[in-house]
C-alpha cells in the first residue's frame, strides 16, 4: 500500500506539473497573440495614455541600452574579426574570411546575444515590476480590467521589447561590417568593390529572409515570454514572486528553438 500510495502521489504531481506547463506555454501564446493583433490595430497608437507609455517605453528600452551594448558588441566583434582574419590567413584561405565573418557574426551570433541583452537588462526586470505591481493591486482590492492592464502595461513594455531587440541588433550587425571592412582593408576605399560583393553573395534572398524572421522572433519572444509569466497568477490566485532561472531558462529554450530551426533553414 505505500508503494502504490507513494506512485500515486507522484504521478498526482507529475500531472499537475504539466498541466502547469500546459497551461504557462497557453498562455505564452495567448499573450503573443493578442500583442501581434494590437500592435497592429490602429486604436493603439491614438493620442493619450496609450501613445505615450508605447512612447516612454520605447525609449527606456533602447537608450539606457544602446552605447554600452554597442561598446560590448564592438569589442566582442573586434576580438572575432581578429582571430577569423588571422587563422583565414595562416592556412591561405583569406577568401573566406569575409562569409565566415558575415555567417558567424552577423547572422548568428549579433542577433542571439542582442535577444539575451534586451532581456536580461529590460524585458525581464520590467516584467518582475509588472507582476509586483500586479500583487500590491491585488492586496489593496484594485484589479485592472484585463484590457487596461493589457493596453497600459503589457503591449506598450512588449513592443518596448521588439524595437530595442530589432534596433540594437541592426545597429551592432552595422558596427561588425564596418568594422571587419576596416580590418582587411584599413581605411582604403578601393576594397570596397569586392567587399559588397563579398556580403553581398552571403545574403542571398532566402538567407536575408531567414535572418529577418529569426530577428523578428527573438524580438517577440523577448518580449511576450517574461511578460506572459509576470501576468499569470499562481496556484493560490496571487501574484507571488517567481525564479529569475526558471524564467531565463524559459525564454532560452525559446530563443535557442528559434535559433535551431534558423540553422535547419540555413544550412540543410
Amino acid at each position: 500500500m505505500n508503494a502504490a500510495t507513494a506512485l500515486q502521489e507522484a504521478l498526482i504531481r507529475w500531472g499537475r506539473g504539466v498541466r502547469a506547463a500546459v497551461a504557462a506555454w497557453w498562455q505564452v501564446l495567448l499573450l503573443g497573440a493578442q500583442i501581434l493583433v494590437l500592435s497592429v490595430t490602429p486604436s493603439s497608437y491614438r493620442r493619450g495614455a496609450n501613445r505615450m507609455a508605447i512612447l516612454n517605453n520605447l525609449y527606456l528600452a533602447t537608450a539606457p541600452l544602446l552605447t554600452w551594448f554597442l561598446v560590448l558588441s564592438a569589442l566582442i566583434s573586434i576580438v572575432l574579426i581578429r582571430i577569423v582574419v588571422a587563422t583565414a590567413y595562416s592556412y591561405g584561405l583569406t577568401q573566406y574570411a569575409i562569409e565566415v565573418l558575415v555567417r558567424t557574426l552577423v547572422l548568428e551570433l549579433i542577433p542571439l546575444y542582442a535577444a539575451l541583452f534586451v532581456a536580461l537588462r529590460y524585458a525581464m526586470p520590467g516584467a518582475q515590476q509588472v507582476r509586483k505591481q500586479l500583487a500590491e493591486e491585488l492586496r489593496n482590492g484594485q484589479v485592472r480590467e484585463r484590457q487596461v492592464l493589457m493596453r497600459l502595461e503589457l503591449l506598450p513594455r512588449a513592443l518596448g521589447s521588439m524595437f530595442s531587440v530589432l534596433m540594437l541588433a541592426a545597429l551592432s550587425c552595422l558596427v561588425a561590417l564596418v568594422l571587419t571592412y576596416f580590418t582587411l582593408y584599413g581605411f582604403s576605399p578601393w576594397g570596397f568593390p569586392a567587399y559588397t560583393r563579398s556580403v553581398g553573395q552571403v545574403f542571398t534572398p532566402a538567407v536575408s529572409l531567414i535572418f529577418t524572421l529569426k530577428t523578428f522572433f527573438f524580438s517577440l519572444a523577448v518580449a511576450v515570454v517574461p511578460l506572459a509569466g509576470s501576468a499569470q497568477r499562481d496556484a493560490l490566485g496571487r501574484y507571488s514572486r517567481r525564479s529569475d532561472i526558471s524564467e531565463f531558462a524559459r525564454l532560452f529554450s525559446v530563443v535557442l528553438m528559434i535559433e535551431v530551426v534558423s540553422l535547419v533553414g540555413n544550412y540543410y
